[in-house]
């Protein structure tokens, strides 16, 4: 049966189309957080706003700076790179932002070194730990304090800023302890500056999200990664590596938290609908490691049905599959 509107009716639903589509363009989406996870989210956000008019704003202050104005209800996405930590639940909690935890990829944690670097191919987790460590401030200052038979050099360090969730997770997966770090290096949020200055030291060491080696790997070279206290044989960070599990403790899933209350906006409702439907080409296009499909058509789900809260309980673990990390019950 063909249903024919009257004119007016017709021109009706035709007004309310365009009045719908004017409210969308007219809103703001305001996101911040992790420069990690920026390449993906500022891909959506673009394509986002060439297609609805919608103004979308993304910050890169670092997981942890990100936080800060997520549960002070100032954005209504976070990006994160790794998850809700306890405190800033209950900072969330006692402004009553409530919010959704939604993974969206997986990141490899990507320890480079210059690309005329011609002394190492592969680094021990122990390694890392004797060059990383509070201890070693001031006191482990030359490749050759690493290994003798490496060079009498300074080693020039580059790595992620304390309100980074890069500088959260690689601390925790190599020193044991979240945020514990020596102080003496260069440090930023940002891992364009970490690139650059790695680029432009022959004896620099640093840590990155992968995206930011594959842009840049014809000047930088990523170190094979062996966690000896596991017996576990030095791997190379890949998309295989990740899926397969065996690249580790340095694969991390990669997060959106959204602010349930900034979901009554249409705006920001489109947006995150806009972004889980794009996300697994968006996370290839960047270099990113998109998850299994299966887990997409989950965290899809979980938006859907708006459900609540995280899966870590306020702590970060070290190489969680994701159907495990959906599998978790969720709390406040």
């Amino acid at each position: 049966m063909i249903l024919n509107f009257p004119k007016p009716l017709g021109a009706l639903i035709c007004s309310v189309a365009v009045l719908g589509q004017v409210a969308l363009a007219g809103g703001v989406v305001k996101i911040d957080g992790s420069s990690t996870v920026y390449p993906i989210t500022e891909g959506a956000a673009e394509d986002f706003q060439k297609e609805t008019g919608t103004r979308v704003t993304v910050g890169i202050s670092g997981t942890g700076g990100g936080f800060k104005k997520f549960a002070r209800g100032e954005t209504d996405v976070q990006n994160a790179s790794r998850p809700i930590l306890q405190s800033e639940m209950d900072a969330a909690k006692q402004s009553g932002i409530e919010y959704l935890e939604l993974p969206i990829a997986y990141d490899a944690l990507t320890v480079v070194v210059n690309a005329k670097n011609d002394w190492v191919d592969s680094i021990q987790v122990s390694e890392l730990k004797k060059i990383w460590e509070p201890a070693a401030q001031g006191k482990i200052l030359k490749w050759n304090q690493i290994r003798p038979e490496w060079p009498d050099k300074a080693i020039k360090l580059y790595g992620a800023g304390s309100d980074s969730g890069t500088f959260d997770y690689f601390t925790e997966a190599i020193n044991q302890k979240s945020k514990d770090s020596r102080g003496d290096y260069t440090a930023s949020e940002d891992d364009n500056v970490l690139v650059q200055g790695v680029e432009g030291d022959k004896y620099a060491l640093g840590y990155m999200g992968f995206a930011y080696y594959v842009a840049h790997q014809k000047r930088l070279k990523a170190l094979a990664v062996e966690w000896d206290e596991k017996k576990k044989p030095a791997t190379k960070p890949s998309e295989e590596a990740v899926l397969q599990g065996v690249y580790n403790p340095l694969s991390r899933p990669l997060f959106l938290y959204v602010n349930v209350k900034s979901l009554e906006k249409p705006e920001v409702k489109s947006f995150v609908e806009f972004y889980l439907k794009h996300v697994e080409t968006l996370a290839q296009e960047v270099k990113y490691i998109p998850l299994p499909a299966a887990a997409y058509v989950r965290v899809k789900a979980r938006f859907e049905k708006k459900e609540c809260g995280t899966a870590f309980a306020g702590h970060g673990d070290m190489a969680v599959p994701i159907g495990e990390i959906l599998d978790r019950p969720l709390t406040k």
